[in-house]
């Protein structure tokens, strides 16, 4: 018994939330279905996210999405290395930024959607800032695998959708000054992203669109356009949950929560 509230603790400490693509992993969908609701229930496990898709009957053609075809989950990195443009934005980056609230009616356990909230990345950005967009007009994804960041990125409100988006859009990695809380723990939780954080003030030493290079086994970014590299601390335990595919992943193959019937 004291063993399994220890297990229930530390999931509730790594953020034992629900990620965006884990819930379920096949979508039926008809042209007039629509996601209607999701529940968020407190037991005394702590919180844990309930996600319901009632599906509208309808006569049109039925279209089966597979959430494996539009979310890397579990897959964010193949090696030791992520490599790839950087998109580059300041301090105190929020997530309306990230994402606005007008978007939130979308639901990322849905495949359809999930891919349409990837769209909407970052589109908060002011404009005169941000002449460069992370996703490029006419697009649905980014060429930008990581973001550097300044400080308190993530700012802001709770939505989950935040870390979701970036990576739903092809995100993997977010190199910051630092996190607000919530945020970090968001980017383990849903297994979207890495998010490592930096000794030193980096963001100006990058520009949108240089080549950037994270190596997990030297803790290390590398502007390869101007070849300086600069030192990461260490991502911690946060990297095995990302790797795992989120907390509810992690936690199924640390034994901590029974596996799914296969």
């Amino acid at each position: 018994k004291k063993a399994r509230s220890r297990k229930k603790r530390n999931l509730i400490m790594l953020g034992f939330v629900g990620a965006g693509c884990m819930l379920p992993s096949t979508a039926r969908l008809t042209r007039a279905s629509r996601p209607a609701e999701t529940a968020v229930a407190q037991s005394g496990a702590g919180w844990r996210r309930v996600a319901r898709v009632v599906m509208v009957a309808s006569e049109s053609e039925t279209v089966a999405l597979e959430m494996s075809k539009v979310c890397s989950v579990g897959r964010k990195r193949d090696g030791p290395v992520i490599e790839g443009p950087v998109f580059v934005v300041k301090d105190n980056i929020d997530t309306d930024q990230i994402i606005p609230a007008e978007y939130l009616t979308l639901v990322p356990s849905v495949p359809e959607e999930y891919v349409q909230l990837g769209s909407y990345a970052m589109i908060g950005l002011p404009d005169k800032l941000y002449e460069k967009r992370y996703i490029e007009k006419g697009e649905v994804s980014t060429k930008y695998p990581i973001i550097v960041a300044g400080d308190n990125f993530g700012c802001g409100s709770s939505r989950e959708h935040a870390p979701i988006a970036i990576g739903a859009a092809g995100g993997k990695v977010v190199v910051a000054e630092s996190y607000a809380r919530i945020f970090f723990r968001n980017c383990s939780a849903t297994g979207e992203l890495y998010p490592w954080e930096t000794p030193n003030r980096i963001v100006d030493k990058f520009s949108t669109g240089d080549v950037g290079r994270v190596n997990f086994d030297e803790e290390t970014i590398t502007n390869v356009t101007t070849g300086e590299v600069f030192p990461l601390n260490p991502i911690g335990d946060v990297g095995p949950v990302v790797d795992a595919g989120g907390i509810f992943e992690y936690a199924r193959a640390t034994g901590m929560i029974a596996k799914k019937d296969t």
